[in-house]
């Protein structure tokens, strides 16, 4: 079974036709009638879109000559006047009749030995993509041997060669030239000896893709536009191959950063295990399967690793010690050779050397059988947050061979150790084979299949007559419906296409009521344009009656963006380039959708199956849009203490990829409305892409309710400045900028974002020297405009003043007329600090940053994480989480595992345990923020909420409500308030483990000489164990220590519903106070020495004399010390 991919690229030039010589015969029409392809080994190609370049020899013989320098030469013949001598071709293969043409070599009567040579015209320039197609007829026996040949500069590559037995009839033929540069020559011989005197045919000779890229004006998004103008995927870029033709896409000046091993000199920082060697075709070992030249150079003076081995324990070529950089994937490009035995097999492991990480290795790809001679390119694409090895095992069958050559690791691929260097060879103990079918016992020889008594050999194998008592001998054979196995039926594809085994749920074709098994046509990393192959294993022999019965599905059809996926996909699918898939899914338990609560959404779950790619891609296919300016609105659920990032981008023809919105981490268990503006190029479609980017595998990812309207979208309620500047407009002079300091052209700014934490994220500054604004001078940063409020809402943003008096940042909300409504003027610091505006308008507004100068050098103003939520601002470090966690940063803290805080209430549905009511409403609607502490487990130690900077206090209060709730006698989890400033952290409270299913109070007095911040810590003592920690109506009151503050929760205070003894409660509460008082003066009387084995953080320069009262903790003023 095969599919054709791909097309050859087609240009049309005006008729000048006065054709340099070297774009003659090059495969490309550069003159409007194609004359000059004409005589080229070929005619011109037909006008349809990926036809080859052919020569049928019904006309003439397209340029062929025969240079044979005895008797025994080629001609051009047919059928019907066939050459004398038996094992003729009796017709031709393009008309399959005797009066077709082809070409042919007649009997020799001679006792010497001949050969007959049929030579092309001179060619030009073949892309890697490159193929020969041709038939040919030789009878068995007839001929000594057949080989075709490529002579190019001072070499001549053999492509192909073979002394038989050759079947009946035409045979077709398949060889890949690989990038040739400049002219070349192609050569078909048939060498005949005393006791071989038959004849041979030839026909259909035919050249695939072998044309250079064309220029373009420009490319279609995703792709690289080269130095000479041509179009290549992006993919292709730094791959060793030269897909531009003139070499731009591996520059070194691009391709630097990546690490390439091509064998010439040694193994690079690869090491291997025994049964691996460097060889090289020149002059190497004779043998049928051998590489007749290598990848690298094209050449058989070109080295490669290969491995001959056939024992038991794979040849093991290991990595060095290597990490993803960052968010990004580190990628391994590599070309494979598998030829002479169906049983060979090359695999790709990732073996994790961190020992909190699995131990075992996971198998990243598997290709298995023949493949030709043919070196295939593939591709792995590796995330993960542990050190690692790649592993490439070669297994090899009788008389085959496994080879290796260009081992490219991309830029993302960073040492451990700092330098690329050969590590310690790697065993590895051989995986199971790839074929399902039974494998042979000891009692029977190998090869043969035990069943029972039974000993079937290989032969009787899949030949349609059971013999064992279950049918084992037949299983396997191609008969299938693909629901548990794929039924013997597997994939040999080496170009852009292969076959996998899906789901309806996987891949956009036939659907039903439930989930399904097909096998479906799927993108691969294959260089060649060519057929997509799925084989089964040897049948037969059959009767003249047998059939074959399968089922297809063809689909090809545009469709909407916009969709509620109630139905179906629409115009939307899933990508094919990571195990991650997007599935469209029903409402059920935790999963509901925005549309009705108990409808079909699109989900993202990294866990079903467990997948090992960086995320997965959800895309439209190419759209026509319907204005010059779009609206995308969608809505979107992020959830999970280790969820990632989701983000939205735009492809246009001729112009690169646009991210147009994104945000990472947890956003409570709910969806959210987002929106997005779509420009247009005129005369351009466009393509949409949502990529979900996972941190881990706790938490989900969805989407519904996509829809696209004309015109633009009002200004979002949400900015990070990471993906665009949101549409605010900088005035006429352009002060503001967006940036980043990781690009080192940061003249002035923060170090890091607030959105990221890192130097590589994005925030709006302007700069206040006086150079840059004179003394006075304001600086303004203008929104787009938002939609009119139904309801007061609190607009949040966080800023950063440099040390030096920048001047004064004043907000302004401009609805109609322009009102103040925050001035912030002071000196600033290391640390981000939050603002706050309340807003109210019925009609449409804008919000404007002003800057005005203080005339310092080195001083600058910065904003980011803009954020509209409904309802009133709260007071610093406060909140009740109704609307949201209030300027609480739950996002995950390096060093501590990667997990987040989360944001939900008792009535929504969550594969998470969580409270059954809140504090501040008493009810299953009420909001709180919680954290499952069950997902820790192994190198998750902690997850913390923290606060927004608190100015230094002599005393204030901090209260809140917290909710612990675990399995009785299992309680493993902790809840921790720390203190955090210059001088490091310090716990200060801690919740033991007598509490459990009900809210709790708890305060804590709180004494800072400087800048502080208040984290929540939730935490494991022990084993993990499932089970939430949440809190509610955190209560910040600055200057006022908590025991000259009641509380005060005015009419929203709600007793907890978890049933208890109200007297029992108060009598535990007077004994804890008793308590506290007795043991704090008896601390005052000993000097306050701490508690023994009181957890903290350790001893930390500026808390010491620290006062355990209870639940409270003053900090007194640090004592100078003079050591």
């Amino acid at each position: 079974m095969a599919l054709f991919s791909g097309y050859l690229a087609w240009a049309w030039v005006p008729n000048h036709c006065g054709t340099p010589w070297e774009a003659v015969c090059n495969f490309l029409c550069d003159c409007r009638d194609c004359s000059d392809e004409r005589q080229c080994g070929f005619h011109e190609a037909a006008a349809a879109l990926g036809a080859p370049f052919v020569c049928d020899f019904e006309r003439d013989s397209c340029g062929w000559q025969d240079i044979s320098t005895s008797g025994y030469g080629w001609l051009r013949d047919r059928a019907g006047a066939a050459l004398q001598g038996a094992g003729g071709a009796r017709s031709d293969h393009t008309l399959g009749t005797d009066l077709g043409w082809y070409v042919a070599v007649d009997t020799h009567r001679g006792k010497e030995v001949s050969t007959a040579v049929l030579r092309s015209p001179t060619l030009h320039e073949a892309a890697v993509s490159c193929q020969i197609r041709l038939w040919f007829h030789a009878a068995s026996g007839d001929v000594a041997e057949l080989r075709l040949e490529l002579t190019h500069s001072t070499e001549t590559l053999t492509l192909w060669q073979c002394s038989g037995p050759w079947g009946p009839g035409w045979q077709e033929l398949e060889v890949a030239t690989g990038r040739i540069w400049g002219s070349f020559q192609v050569t078909f011989s048939a060498t005949r000896n005393a006791t071989h005197r038959g004849t041979v045919a030839l026909d259909d000779v035919q050249f695939w893709n072998c044309g250079l890229p064309v220029p373009r004006v420009s490319c279609r998004p995703g792709q690289h536009h080269c130095g000479n103008k041509a179009c290549v995927e992006s993919q292709q870029l730094c791959d060793r191959e030269d897909n531009c033709g003139d070499r731009s896409d591996e520059d070194p000046a691009t391709c630097s950063h990546h690490t390439v091993t091509d064998f010439e000199t040694g193994l690079g920082p690869w090491s291997h295990s025994e049964g691996w060697s460097r060889n090289h075709s020149a002059g190497g070992i004779q043998h049928s399967a051998w590489p007749s030249r290598d990848h690298s150079l094209n050449s058989a003076k070109g080295a490669f690793l290969i491995t001959m081995s056939e024992s038991s324990n794979p040849a093991v070529l290991s990595s060095p010690q290597l990490q993803a950089s960052g968010t990004h994937n580190c990628t391994l490009v590599f070309y494979h050779y598998l030829r002479g035995s169906e049983a060979g097999s090359l695999q790709v492991f990732l073996q994790f050397q961190d020992p909190g990480a699995p131990q075992a290795p996971v198998l990243l790809r598997s290709r298995r059988g023949e493949l030709g001679d043919v070196w295939v390119r593939d591709r792995v694409d590796i995330w993960s947050a542990h050190p690692f090895q790649i592993l490439l095992t070669g297994h090899t069958g009788p008389g085959g061979v496994v080879g290796l050559d260009d081992l490219v690791l991309s830029d993302h691929c960073t040492a451990v150790l700092g330098e690329l260097a050969p590590s310690p060879p790697q065993t590895l103990t051989a995986p199971p084979p790839a074929d399902p079918s039974p494998q042979p016992q000891d009692s029977c020889e190998p090869g043969h299949l035990a069943c029972g008594d039974l000993c079937v050999p290989p032969e009787n194998l899949c030949d349609f007559q059971q013999q064992c008592a279950e049918g084992q001998d037949e299983q396997q054979c191609g008969t299938s419906d693909f629901e548990s196995t794929a039924g013997g039926w597997e994939d040999i594809s080496v170009g852009q296409l292969q076959w996998q085994r899906m789901t309806t749920q996987e891949n956009e074709g036939p659907s039903g009521e439930a989930p399904g098994h097909f096998l479906s046509l799927q993108r691969a990393w294959g260089q060649l344009v060519t057929s997509a192959r799925v084989l089964t294993p040897a049948l037969g022999p059959s009767g003249p009656t047998c059939e074959l019965h399968m089922t297809y599905y063809l689909q090809s059809h545009p469709q909407e963006v916009t969709c509620n996926f109630e139905r179906d996909m629409c115009g939307w699918h899933s990508g094919h380039l990571t195990d991650a898939q997007w599935q469209r899914v029903e409402s059920r338990g935790p999963n509901y959708d925005h549309t009705t609560g108990r409808g079909h959404f699109v989900l993202l779950d990294p866990v079903e199956p467990l997948a090992r790619g960086p995320g997965g891609y959800l895309l439209t296919r190419l759209q026509t849009p319907a204005a010059p300016t779009e609206c995308l609105s969608f809505w979107y659920h992020l959830h999970g203490p280790q969820i990632g990032t989701l983000r939205l981008s735009m492809r246009q023809e001729g112009t690169m990829e646009t991210v147009l919105w994104s945000r990472s981490g947890t956003h409570g268990n709910r969806w959210h409305q987002a929106w997005a503006t779509l420009t247009h190029q005129p005369d351009s479609k466009y393509q949409l892409l949502f990529e979900g980017l996972r941190d881990g595998f706790q938490g989900t990812m969805g989407l519904d309710d996509v829809a696209v309207r004309p015109g633009p979208c009002w200004a979002p309620r949400r900015c990070s400045f990471e993906d665009s500047a949101c549409g605010f407009s900088t005035g006429g002079q352009g002060l503001w900028r967006r940036q980043a300091s990781a690009t080192g052209q940061a003249s002035q700014g923060p170090r890091t974002d607030h959105t990221t934490e890192t130097a590589q994220g994005h925030y709006m500054v302007v700069d206040m020297s006086p150079q840059a604004l004179s003394r006075g001078l304001v600086a303004s940063l203008t929104s787009e405009e938002h939609r009119p409020l139904a309801q007061p809402a609190c607009l949040t943003f966080w800023y950063h003043l440099s040390l030096q008096n920048p001047g004064t940042l004043r907000v302004h909300v401009e609805e109609g007329e322009q009102r103040q409504v925050l001035s912030i003027s002071a000196h600033g610091g290391a640390a981000w600090r939050l603002g706050s505006v309340d807003v109210q308008a019925e009609q449409a507004w804008r919000v404007v940053f002003e800057a005005q100068a203080a005339g310092v050098e080195h001083s600058y103003i910065a904003v980011d994480d803009l954020f509209l939520q409904d309802g009133p601002c709260p007071r610093p470090a406060s909140c009740d989480f109704e609307f949201g966690l209030c300027g609480w940063n739950h996002l995950p803290w390096p060093g501590l595992g990667g997990y987040s805080w989360d944001w939900s209430s008792g009535t929504t549905p969550s594969r998470y345990s969580q409270p059954p009511v809140d504090h501040t409403l008493g009810t299953e609607a009420g909001h709180f923020a919680y954290f499952e502490s069950g997902v820790l487990g192994p190198g998750g130690r902690a997850a913390w909420l923290r606060s927004e900077p608190l100015p230094a206090t002599k005393g204030s209060c901090l209260r809140f409500w917290f909710y612990i709730g675990f399995p009785e006698h299992f309680y493993k989890g902790e809840l921790r308030v720390l203190l955090r400033s210059v001088r490091g952290q310090l716990a200060v409270w801690g919740a033991g483990s007598l509490q459990r299913h009900q809210w709790l109070e708890g305060q804590v007095d709180v004494v800072s000489p400087e800048e502080f911040q208040v984290l929540f810590e939730a935490t494991l003592g022990g084993q993990p164990t499932l089970g939430p920690i949440a809190l509610d109506d955190i209560e910040y009151l600055s200057g006022r220590p908590c025991q000259d503050s009641a509380p005060s929760r005015g009419g929203e205070t709600a007793p907890s519903l978890v049933p208890s003894a109200v007297g029992s409660a108060l009598l535990l509460l007077l004994l804890l106070v008793l308590l506290g008082l007795a043991m704090r003066h008896w601390l005052q009387k000993k000097g306050g020495c701490p508690f023994p084995g009181r957890r903290d953080s350790g001893p930390v320069t500026g808390f010491n004399n620290i006062l355990f009262n209870a639940d409270s903790v003053t900090l007194p003023t640090p004592i100078t010390s003079d050591q």
